[in-house]
Order: structure tokens, then C-alpha cells, then sequence
């Protein structure tokens, strides 16, 4: 019997949900659990964490998991390292759905590092206005410039003070289009950006408005994971299912 555990949180993941329920696939939303709110699904939902790799190994026991699609953020290494050792452990059949990275074009100003701390140090010692698109978890690195004004673009409104002196939260939800950036650069005066390498089309607006600004931007590539199954659309999940399933 197919039952599928889908490991989600974006855009991708929301659109994999409705084909599996299209499909009449048994199949398991998994929420991290950081969202306030997040978006309803046509699936069972599980919201929280497994307890690292031998917690979600011994669920996908449990639960009779047959197959696992890692529709995570590219950049929820950690889930994404658990989900391949646990389905190595277990026997699971695993696949991600992954976002193409974005690539620089002709007039792109970008320069890239290999995490955050690399992109705080990147940012310059006099004062600028910088679009921090990076979501709420790991703002604290930038507290070591913070002769800066951040701009933070957020999914639900911060509990408490923000870890940055000078900063503004824009609570909004994607996906963002090209005017509505290229408008919140010009009337925040933003002069830099720096944003996780996420890819995918929902979250690249930006990228398009600081180009058309001449705006450079600092782009934190993506962190190495172990090796597995990738595809890029939701046809290419529902093939290797089917293939699977021998259907």
C-alpha cells in the first residue's frame, strides 16, 4: 500500500498536496511548525518536529510511510539530512522537490557567500538601508552591523523586539510580485539586499526590482546536503509514484 509523508512548507509543497488529493493518494502534510498560520491543505496535516532522524525514522515506521517527498525551504538542511537518513534506515522510497537556484543575468550585481555570517560580514561599515530577506530565524548575525537600517519582510508579526536596533517588519505573505518590490525598494530607499538563494518564482520578484534598481545584492548559496532523488516539478513527483506504485 502507497502512503506517502510530504514534507512541506512551500508553494511547491501546497501544489503537491492538491495533486496527491487529486490522485486519491493517502498521503501526510508535515508543517515544521513555525508559521502562525499556515496555509490549509486538501491532506491529513502534522504539525511540529519528528525528534531528529531516528525520531522521524521510527514515525515513517509507525505510521506506514511507503514514501517520503521532501518539499521543504531549500535552505531546512536540517529536515532534509534527517528525512535522507531516515528513509536510508527504513527502507523508504525518498524524493525531493526542489527549486532550480536562481542565477545571476546581464545586469545583476550579486555576491555570493556561503551563509549568513558570511552575509553580515559582506555588508559595508558605513550605514545603509539593507532589504534582509531572509524570514525571522536567524536575524541575530546581523546585530554585529547594526549601524544599518533592515528591512524584514515577514509571514506572521514578531513576538517581541526584534534582535536589530534599527529595523521596520512588513508582515505580508508571498508569492510577491515584480511592481510591489520594485515599489517597496523605492519607497524604503533600500540601497542593498540580502537574501537566501531560495529559487523558485514566488520569492525572485525581488531579484527582477533590484536589477531594474541597479541594487547589489549578497546571495547566501545553498548548504550541502547528502545525496538523493531531486526533481523540480510536481508531473516529475507524480511519474516517480506512479513508477513506484507500478501503476
Amino acid at each position: 500500500m502507497t502512503r506517502v509523508l510530504l514534507l512541506g512548507g512551500t508553494t511547491e509543497a501546497s501544489r503537491m498536496a492538491a495533486a496527491l488529493a487529486r490522485d486519491g493518494v493517502e498521503a501526510v502534510f508535515s508543517y515544521a511548525g513555525r508559521t502562525a498560520a499556515p496555509v490549509a491543505q486538501p491532506l491529513p496535516i502534522r504539525v511540529g518536529g519528528f525528534g531528529g532522524a531516528d525520531g522521524l525514522a521510527a514515525w515513517l515506521r509507525a505510521e506506514g510511510i511507503s514514501h517520503v517527498v521532501d518539499a521543504t525551504h531549500p535552505f531546512a538542511a536540517q529536515m532534509s539530512r534527517n528525512a535522507v537518513a531516515a528513509c536510508a534506515a527504513t527502507g523508504t522510497a525518498l524524493i525531493a522537490l526542489e527549486r532550480r537556484p536562481w542565477a545571476a543575468g546581464p545586469g545583476d550585481d550579486w555576491t555570493h557567500v556561503a551563509d549568513l555570517d558570511a552575509a553580515a560580514a559582506a555588508l559595508p561599515a558605513t550605514p545603509e538601508r539593507v532589504f534582509l530577506a531572509i524570514g525571522r530565524q536567524h536575524l541575530a548575525a546581523f546585530a554585529a552591523k547594526p549601524q544599518h537600517h533592515y528591512l524584514l519582510r515577514l509571514v506572521d508579526p514578531p513576538e517581541g523586539a526584534l534582535p536589530l536596533p534599527d529595523a521596520e517588519a512588513v508582515i505580508s505573505r508571498g508569492p510577491f510580485g515584480y511592481d510591489d518590490d520594485l515599489e517597496l525598494l523605492r519607497s524604503r530607499r533600500i540601497t542593498r539586499i540580502v537574501t537566501k538563494n531560495a529559487g523558485g518564482e514566488g520569492a525572485r520578484a525581488k531579484l527582477d526590482a533590484a536589477r531594474t534598481l541597479g541594487l547589489p545584492v549578497i546571495v547566501v548559496d545553498r548548504p550541502a546536503l547528502p545525496p538523493r532523488a531531486s526533481v523540480e516539478t510536481v508531473a516529475e513527483v507524480l511519474a516517480w509514484l506512479h513508477a513506484e506504485r507500478g501503476v
